[in-house]
């Protein structure tokens, strides 16, 4: 009960009010889809303001990039949103391929960020090079979603390449660069390998201590080299639902303890926290509700989220 005897507002009831206090219009329109029967013409509409006239997506849809221009990481979190309303393909996803392939590297592959970047705000962890090196940190969620949706492209070619031999060469690694071989080998067409792929991948998140397996012992867990104090990852954030091939690296245990510890971040304003660092005051505004409405995704996805 709530100090003046109402009864607490539920999970949901309470992001809801968050979404609509602080969100941008394209969160408020996925929450929608997502939660309250709306349509996927609202998201895609949204969406559609970020969009460039070279297929590519900017205008800080990822908030740690601003400026108008097109970046490989806005046009994959682009894709990441057509995706889970299920208009990834067509035309748009032509589109989108042929700035793919105008910005690939050598390698056929795409880099974090591309020199077009410079002159405007990005965050301090994110450098914009002459000539930026292909990176998996883009190319495999950008790959994954696409042949998820079954889009056919030459560019699809060379950039699958780079990402089985990126996936299958990693040693050392980091949460981040994990969840993105995560999103390739999710959507690529040869399943047995990349199921052999994600066992080795889970193995190297075990060896290397990249997941958080008791919330309560956060203290005595490390960091990698870069990240914010306190930014850990959890069996969530890889197994996003329990169809996900990161699941099998989780115990049931492991997982529901994970669950139990996402349901509890959510603030009383409704929302959810971001754990990475914020460089400018933007950045968590916009990133608060992009999280909030990924956390509801999981919760559900896990039959834990509490109904309006």
């Amino acid at each position: 009960m709530a100090e003046n005897g109402a009864p607490q507002a539920t999970s949901l009831a309470r992001a809801e009010r968050f979404i609509w206090l602080t969100a941008r219009v394209l969160e408020q329109r996925r929450f929608a889809y997502h939660f309250l029967e709306g349509s996927a013409d609202g998201v895609d509409a949204a969406l559609t303001a970020y969009a460039n006239p070279d297929g590519g997506y900017g205008h800080a849809l990822e908030p740690d990039l601003r400026g108008p221009v097109s970046q490989p990481l806005h046009t994959a979190h682009a894709l990441y949103v057509l995706d889970l309303i299920g208009r990834c393909g067509g035309q748009r996803a032509e589109r989108i391929c042929r700035y793919l392939t105008s910005v690939s590297t050598s390698e056929g592959a795409l880099p974090a960020v591309c020199p077009e970047l410079r002159g405007y705000p990005a965050a301090p962890w994110l450098p914009v090079p002459a000539d930026p090196p292909s990176a998996l940190l883009t190319t495999g969620p950008v790959v994954g979603l696409l042949h998820r949706n079954e889009v056919w492209h030459a560019w699809l070619f060379r950039a699958t390449d780079f990402c089985w031999q990126a996936v299958e060469s990693l040693e050392r690694t980091h949460p981040y660069e994990v969840q993105a071989a995560l999103a390739f080998l999710e959507g690529v067409p040869d399943r047995p390998r990349a199921e052999a792929a994600a066992r080795r991948l889970g193995a190297l998140v075990r060896e290397q201590r990249l997941a958080l397996l008791d919330p309560d012992r956060a203290a005595d867990a490390p960091v990698p080299d870069g990240y914010a104090p306190g930014e850990h990852h959890f069996a969530y954030d890889y197994a996003a639902a329990p169809g996900s091939l990161a699941r099998r690296w989780f115990t049931d245990t492991e997982t529901d303890r994970a669950l139990d510890h996402l349901a509890a971040l959510q603030r009383e304003d409704g929302g959810w926290p971001v754990n990475w660092r914020v460089w400018a005051p933007g950045t968590a505004l916009e990133g608060r509700p992009m999280v909030t409405v990924k956390a509801l995704l999981t919760l559900r996805a896990y039959g834990r989220l509490i109904p309006r």
